[in-house]
């Protein structure tokens, strides 16, 4: 049974250089088509995994708040007449911070939107330029502004350690960004993902991403900075004051069920994971068909299961519960995590274990990658 529901929204007005996420732009969207193809999506995965009150709704894209106010109240009501709403139920929408969406903010908050995810990106023009933003600093504050007004929490992205940033630089932007008060922070380091013009231009010589240690300065800078403002990370790249951390996003790092509909979506149930059509035109074109999006429906082998497990949940402060995911996966902990590897980089100060639990300490977490490589045992990565 899930208690949260992706819904996901692919169009945009135009493409950011750095993006590698399933949006597109397009000249038109007609609304009704979308509408029926979505609710009837929704009904497929609410016959297979309903019966249990959703906690949390994720609009997410593209750019949700490009949606008409009507639609986002339309795939509400239909969510929960379908699978009922917990009474303190989290519902997030992202948006741009652009004047027109903005308008849409009353009208979506009172569609039932109580948490926006807000996209600024950074705080000053140059910037915003060179990350192919259509808004300016001005009007991203000002978005900021109007969505405190109206929805409960709000979050916002920035991006840093961006081409030659300076220590400086980022601190001041982000003590302005903190002193916005905002509940919620998603910090992310620029990454230059494949099949982005970014990649494009570095290949090109355009510019030069910052690099490694530079960039992990910054990445301690910032853990340092946003815990002395009471707002420390929880999960490597989002930080939250305590009790306004993403319900919705602890779902996908604790690994639990959720549903996912819409082009490209993802979701997990009872041991199955489920994948969408990724083509806009490809995915209506197989709802109308099928009566659902599906692209693919695979039953998951508990080592997969595990592994994906402790590749999300060690991205967590809290740490994983191997003692769960015995029971869970029915697999011993020897079979998940090297025992010499986990005491080698104890004592180095990189993990930390509390009985059954392990996690990654403060200085560990910006060599995430490289530990999740060493720690979870070659048998589960490779099967």
């Amino acid at each position: 049974m899930a208690r949260a529901l992706y819904i996901h929204w692919p169009f945009c007005l135009k493409k950011c250089p750095y993006c590698d996420f399933n949006s597109h732009v397009r000249d038109g969207v007609d609304t009704g088509r979308w509408q029926a193809a979505l609710i009837a999506d929704m009904r497929h995965e609410a016959a297979l995994a309903g019966g249990e009150p959703l906690h949390s709704i994720f609009f997410g894209g593209g750019t949700p708040s490009l949606m008409p106010p009507s639609l986002v109240a339309a795939l509400l009501a239909e969510a929960e007449r379908l699978w009922g709403f917990a009474p303190d139920i989290e519902i997030t929408l992202e948006a741009n911070p652009s004047s027109v969406e903005a308008a849409k903010f009353a009208s979506l908050a009172l569609a039932g939107v109580n948490r926006v995810s807000l996209g600024l990106q950074a705080l000053d023009d140059a910037s915003l330029q060179f990350l192919g933003r259509l808004h300016d600093a001005a009007e991203g504050l000002a978005a900021l502004e109007v969505a405190q007004r109206h929805f409960a929490r709000v979050s916002f992205d920035l991006i840093y350690a961006r081409p030659g940033q300076q220590a400086d630089a980022w601190e001041a932007e982000l003590r302005g960004a903190l002193a916005y008060g905002t509940g919620h922070l998603s910090l992310y380091q620029l990454t230059i993902e494949p099949n982005t013009r970014f990649a494009t231009d570095v290949r090109q010589g355009s510019f030069t991403p910052l690099d490694d240690d530079p960039a992990a300065d910054l990445f301690t800078l910032t853990r340092q900075i946003t815990a002395e403002a009471g707002i420390p990370a929880y999960e490597i790249s989002n930080h939250a004051r305590p009790g306004q951390e993403s319900r919705h996003n602890r779902t996908y790092w604790r690994y639990q069920d959720y549903c996912g509909i819409g082009p490209g979506a993802h979701g997990r149930r009872g041991g199955s994971a489920t994948l969408r059509h990724r083509k806009p035109e490809n995915w209506i074109e197989a709802v109308e068909r099928n009566g659902h999006g599906l692209r693919e429906e695979r039953s998951l082998p508990a080592t997969e299961q595990a592994s994906e497990a402790l590749l999300m949940g060690l991205r967590l402060n809290e740490g994983v519960d191997l003692a769960s995911f015995e029971r869970r996966f029915g697999l011993s902990r020897l079979q998940m995590i090297d025992s010499r590897k986990r005491d080698l980089h104890q004592q180095l100060g990189l993990v930390w274990v509390d009985g059954a639990r392990i996690g990654i300490t403060a200085e560990g977490m910006p060599l995430l990658d490289a530990l999740l490589a060493d720690l979870v045992c070659e048998n589960l990565v490779s099967a």
